[in-house]
């Protein structure tokens, strides 16, 4: 596994890109009003509005990524290993992923490397 990207959820993303823009001294890959994308090495730090969680989707939690060749496999593996998956591994506009939570109850993503 490889740590892919940081994700946080705002209610200001104007405030977290300019924290982010002075801390790493380097401006966005990507920005709107409601997103910026920051690089660090290979790792990319999401930051994206906070929006109201719909039935059945992803709440706009906090979370990290880790990438791996094949979510299904590793899936597989971790649920051996009894660790209980809160989304199973499904088909979104972004790739693959897969979703569970920590023993502190973060999110962590599965997600598959491009």
């Amino acid at each position: 596994m490889k740590l892919h990207e940081l994700a946080y959820f705002t209610d200001n993303v104007k405030a977290m890109a300019d924290f982010y823009r002075g801390l790493l001294g380097s401006e966005p890959v990507a920005a709107s009003d409601d997103m910026a994308i920051f690089m660090s090495g290979e790792t990319k730090i999401f930051l994206h509005r906070k929006y109201p969680a719909a039935e059945g989707e992803l709440p706009p939690d906090n979370h990290i990524a880790f990438t791996v060749d094949d979510v299904d496999a590793t899936c597989g593996t971790l649920m051996k290993q009894r660790l209980s998956l809160e989304v199973p591994p499904k088909d979104y506009y972004w790739g693959r992923s897969a979703y569970l939570r920590d023993p502190d109850g973060h999110l962590v993503e599965i997600t598959k490397a491009s």
